[in-house]
């Protein structure tokens, strides 16, 4: 899928495909000179992730392990119920371990910030954060991410593992729907 695909659905692409790979090759090897020498864990949050998470780790140039984890404070609705509940868990043990959580977006951080207590209270070495996208306006809360490949504007965008009702995810670049794809 790409912008043509869209038609008149897109309105605007913020990070193309080119962008985001070379943002990825960079934070590979901050990655790898960070990590030389120690074990890492990526551990993607599902499902947007699936994409960072992937063309991160093949551009790492040390060996490293994968788990996943789905978490959900949405319910069925979009907003933040507050209530944070773990719909997938981690299959590794993580005591002892680097653990990098792989993040499409951050937009308000709280579910986020939830995990990272989380995980830290299984006892990893280390638990840092990288993500493809903050939206620093969209913060609601302090936020500590070692890794960001983009700092964009709080607006709705899609692609790249971001999606829209399950859509979108698939595209290559990062972009804003047309206001007429999601007000009903």
């Amino acid at each position: 899928m790409d912008a043509k695909d869209m038609a008149d659905g897109l309105e605007k692409v913020l990070v193309t495909e080119e962008r985001i790979k070379a943002r990825l090759e960079e934070l590979a090897a901050e990655i790898d000179a960070d990590y030389a020498g120690r074990d890492l864990l990526l551990v993607g949050v599902l499902k947007g992730a699936v994409m960072v998470m992937a063309d991160l780790a093949r551009r790492l140039h040390h060996p490293c392990e994968m788990d996943w984890m789905a978490v959900s404070s949405y319910g069925a609705g979009t907003t933040s119920s507050g209530v944070v509940r773990i719909l997938k868990d981690l299959d590794a043990d993580i005591s002892g371990r680097n653990v990098l959580i792989v993040e499409d977006v951050i937009d308000s951080g709280l579910t986020l910030s939830w995990l990272v207590g989380n995980l830290r209270s299984r006892g990893p070495e280390s638990v840092e954060i990288c993500t493809m996208v903050r939206k620093p306006l969209a913060l609601d809360i302090e936020l500590d991410v070692k890794y960001v490949g983009f700092d964009l504007p709080n607006e709705f965008i899609v692609g790249y593992g971001l999606d829209y009702a399950e859509k979108y995810r698939n595209l290559p670049f990062i972009g804003t729907l047309a206001p007429h794809m999601y007000q009903r």
